[in-house]
């Protein structure tokens, strides 16, 4: 079966593929959605989606994995009251049906097409279909970029993949996502694509 670059086809077609293929098949589904301005390298916060979690040690491991491709960027962490950008992240991970259970993550421009389960991501590539190999794993990253001052999210995206259960470290598989999701930075706004 040909690989999808880009997904521009219909929900059924999308079905299509997530019931024939396998995991190693699938790579990093990308989905980035933006506001057509530049966005310049500057200090930048992070903190979780879910607050409970900021001093969390899993957390920390995520906030390093992203904070390194934002400094690739250009960008440099800060403490809140010295950065005028924040970066919100929130990490998935678990069997289609939990992943597909949870609250989906958006603060912003996506709206109700960001994320999983209304026509990108999760919902039609990873959450529909089963697997000719048994159970999968699947992890998904989303960060959005929003200004401190008025709370403004200026970019957003999220990042998927599927792996067979130990397969990869939970960090690995995050810098995995981080790595696909900043590539080309911001992106084309609304495209689902696969980073290979």
């Amino acid at each position: 079966m040909k690989k999808m670059i880009m997904r521009t086809s219909g929900l059924a077609a999308l079905a299509l593929v997530a019931a024939c293929a396998t995991p190693s098949q699938r790579g990093t589904e990308v989905t980035r959605f933006h506001l057509g301005q530049v966005i310049p390298a500057q200090a930048i916060n992070m903190e979780p989606a879910d607050t409970e979690q900021e001093n969390s040690l899993e957390f920390r491991q995520y906030e390093t994995i992203v904070a390194n491709q934002l400094a690739n960027l250009g960008f440099t962490q800060a403490a809140l009251e010295e950065a005028e950008m924040i970066a919100v992240i929130n990490v998935e991970r678990g069997t289609r049906e939990e992943v597909a259970r949870r609250s989906p993550f958006s603060i912003g421009i996506g709206g109700g097409t960001f994320g999983r389960r209304t026509g990108i991501g999760l919902g039609t590539s990873f959450g529909i279909g089963g697997s000719s190999g048994g159970e999968v794993i699947v992890t998904e990253l989303s960060v959005a970029l929003k200004r401190r001052s008025e709370g403004t999210v200026i970019w957003e995206g999220t990042a998927t993949r599927i792996t067979q259960p130990g397969a990869e470290s939970p960090a690995a598989i995050v810098e995995t996502l981080a790595a696909a999701l900043f590539q080309d930075f911001p992106g084309e706004s609304g495209r689902t694509i696969t980073v290979e």
